[in-house]
């Protein structure tokens, strides 16, 4: 029996390095997991994989940005795999370069993905946990939100602002008995770090930079991700609400 056995979880983003990592730690654990992401391939691939080594899990497109789908998703999944006892808000989207030689047009992409697609998640679940006065929030920020991060301005203040708003629905929540807690990573080997690499221009050295800072002496992987998410899904972290805990190799040691 894992630590997780029959709950059914949401992973937004669930295609990805991270979440893909995700889902399939959270089937591990005996869950049931809904993978959401705006790729529908991403999501199927992922689903594929855990259900050939015996886990359970369905493949929902989703785009997060648009409350109609959002609704709809949520309704499917519950549908499916019941009703929703775990929400992980993974899914991002970055742009790396100084915020003054930005466009309001990418703000307004950023503020969608990372900041008001969340938002749109945690109104279509808190309902139902709150009415069965049960439910497991693990939002993924940054730690870009905690210490800045040179030309990531508008993604930092995304990622704020979710670890604000996750304190809030903490506090609002608990006598639901609803947990919401934050992961942080750092620098974490994924596409969209690949990305960050790519436009600072000198790939190489910037990776030789982040090692040398980073005091374990490596870049992240996904898979150092989901032992935090699952912890805080699992009854474990039951007494553990609005908390912020980076998982960055020690590049973050914020109080």
């Amino acid at each position: 029996m894992g630590k997780l056995t029959g709950k059914t979880v949401i992973v937004t983003g669930g295609g990805g390095g991270i979440g893909g990592a995700t889902c399939h730690r959270f089937a591990a654990e005996g869950a049931k997991v809904a993978i959401f992401d705006l790729s529908i391939d991403a999501a199927t691939k992922v689903r594929e994989a855990i259900r050939a080594v015996g886990g359970t899990a369905e493949a929902i497109r989703c785009d997060i940005t648009n409350r109609a789908e959002v609704d709809a998703a949520v309704a499917e999944t519950e549908s499916r795999l019941g009703p929703i006892d775990v929400l992980v808000n993974n899914a991002g989207w970055d742009v790396f370069r100084p915020f003054v030689k930005t466009e309001p047009s990418q703000w307004d992409k950023l503020i969608a993905i990372n900041l008001t697609g969340a938002l749109h998640m945690h109104h279509a679940v808190l309902p139902g946990m709150a009415a069965r006065r049960s439910g497991r929030i693990v939002n993924i920020a940054s730690d870009a939100a905690r210490v800045g991060s040179s030309g990531e301005a508008v993604y930092a203040a995304c990622k704020g602002g979710l670890v604000s708003f996750s304190k809030t629905i903490a506090r609002e929540h608990a006598r639901h008995g609803i947990t919401v807690n934050v992961v942080c990573p750092g620098p974490t080997d994924t596409a969209l770090f690949a990305e960050y690499k790519e436009g600072a221009g000198n790939p190489e050295k910037l990776m030789e930079a982040f090692q040398r800072s980073i005091p374990l002496g490596r870049i992240g992987q996904p898979d150092d991700l989901p032992g935090a998410v699952v912890f805080f899904a699992s009854d474990d972290a039951g007494y553990i609400t609005g908390q912020v805990l980076s998982v960055s190799g020690g590049l973050t040691m914020a109080g």
